[in-house]
């Protein structure tokens, strides 16, 4: 599973009929992590209209982890459009939240549709992207003899040593490419004993 997210938060400004739309996007792994932005950007524009967003955590094409909030515009005039920008552009584990200042002149359901999706695909537009990984994490147990050249597989392959423990053997804690376990156990071979601990996710 490979997918693209934020490498860097980004901006993007757009006036439709003298309303004032602010767009923001931020890559999130959690709820925590989007309300913490959210709340944020309330905090930092307190009299905005409407603060309205979008967001997908984890996959953009195979999850159950995404959603909208409309803020008081009429509903799916808002939050949706933003939603579906994201999952039409694959962009996962990210928020696109829309900042509204009201000109004074009604856009009409159609209009704040309209509105919200082109202020999210500004912020797209801006978006510097990066593949969005899975790692794992594994156990690996090698004889003293062999712990350079185990190290030397570990390195080639992009992993990283996080912890090691000497006792009858070396005992390395690893985090790898999930795509690249395969390989790693296939080089080590008979040099190590491997063991999969768990999965965690990386950008």
């Amino acid at each position: 599973m490979t997918y693209y997210t934020l490498s860097a938060p980004c901006t993007a400004t757009l006036e439709i009929k003298k309303s004032q739309f602010l767009g923001f996007g931020f890559a999130i792994d959690s709820r925590e992590q989007l309300m913490f932005h959210v709340e944020q950007l309330c905090s930092q524009y307190p009299d905005a209209r409407h603060v309205c967003y979008g967001y997908i955590i984890g996959d953009p094409h195979n999850t159950t982890s995404a959603g909208f909030d409309d803020d008081g515009e009429p509903s799916g005039t808002a939050g949706k459009p933003i939603l579906n920008v994201l999952q039409h552009k694959g962009i996962g584990n990210c928020v696109v939240i829309v900042v509204r200042y009201f000109g004074g002149i009604k856009l009409g359901a159609g209009g704040l549709t309209r509105a919200y999706s082109s202020s999210a695909q500004a912020v797209v537009d801006n978006m510097n992207l990066q593949e969005f990984v899975p790692l794992v994490t594994l156990t690996i147990e090698t004889g003293f003899a062999n712990e350079s050249f185990v190290r030397h597989v570990i390195n080639s392959l992009e992993g990283t040593i996080s912890d090691v423990q000497y006792a009858k053997d070396v005992i390395l804690s690893v985090t790898i490419a999930e795509k690249s376990v395969a390989q790693l156990t296939e080089k080590i071979g008979f040099y190590g004993k491997t063991q999969h601990d768990n999965e965690q996710y990386y950008r």
